[in-house]
Parts: C-alpha cells; structure tokens; sequence
C-alpha cells in the first residue's frame, strides 16, 4: 500500500493489560476517528486505514515508566472533536492533564486537551483550526 510521505510514520506506546489499554483507546480515539487498523497477538494498532498508533502489552520489566518524557498528541478535526476525545478518556479511565481550551502561548489557534491513560501515559488531543 502506497501512502504519502508524513514526518511520522507510526508510534507506539506500552502497557500493562492490552485488554483495559483496549477499552480506553477505543473510547478516547473514536472522536479523532481512529480505528482498529489492525490486531496482533499483543498488539493493536489505530488508524485510517492505516495504523499508525499503537498500543502493545509489555511485562514491567519491558515498559519505560510513564513520564514528563513521553507525550503524544493526535489531531483533531475540530474543536468538538478534541472535547470528545476529553470526556471519552475521562469515562474510560484517564485522568484529566489538562481541560479542552485554546493554549494562545503555542499558537493562536491552538485548541488541545490533555489525558493520562490507565498506564500514566501522555496523550493529547489538538486541533489547530479557527473557531
């Protein structure tokens, strides 16, 4: 499959239970419209189509420990789109790290939120469009 050239290609993040990592990415990434793209025995990766986010089980002793290090941040269509992907990841398990509003000191039209999911990985969710 052909597709076009992007910085990233993909990322991935480990977790401790792929199953509640599962139920979590399935709410949390559903407004973003990601989607299972593809399962491995350990593994599942999000997309359109194409994964390009996945999450995979790791043992302890496999999982870099969650911290300010890691942060990742999947666009939006919309504004509407980031504050659902907010109240998805709370319901599902994730902690606020920051509420949905305008972040003027990145740019002017800067509109993200900011989770941490059940594994206390950084995720965040950013549209970059005028109101």
């Amino acid at each position: 499959m052909t597709r076009p050239y992007a910085p990233l290609d993909h990322c991935s993040l480990a977790v401790a239970d792929l199953g509640a990592a599962a139920r979590f990415y399935d709410a949390a990434l559903a407004p973003l419209a990601l989607v299972r793209a593809k399962s491995a025995d350990k593994a599942i990766g999000y997309g359109r189509g194409h994964p390009v986010f996945w999450i995979i089980e790791c043992p302890p002793e496999g999982r870099a420990r969650p911290g300010l290090g890691l942060h990742v941040c999947l666009g939006a269509e919309s504004r509407a789109a980031v504050d659902a992907f907010h109240r998805a990841a709370l319901a599902h398990g994730g902690k606020d790290n920051g509420a949905p509003g305008p972040r003027p000191q990145y740019h002017a039209h800067y509109y993200g939120a900011f989770v941490l999911d059940p594994d206390g990985n950084k995720l965040g969710a950013v549209c970059h469009r005028p109101e």
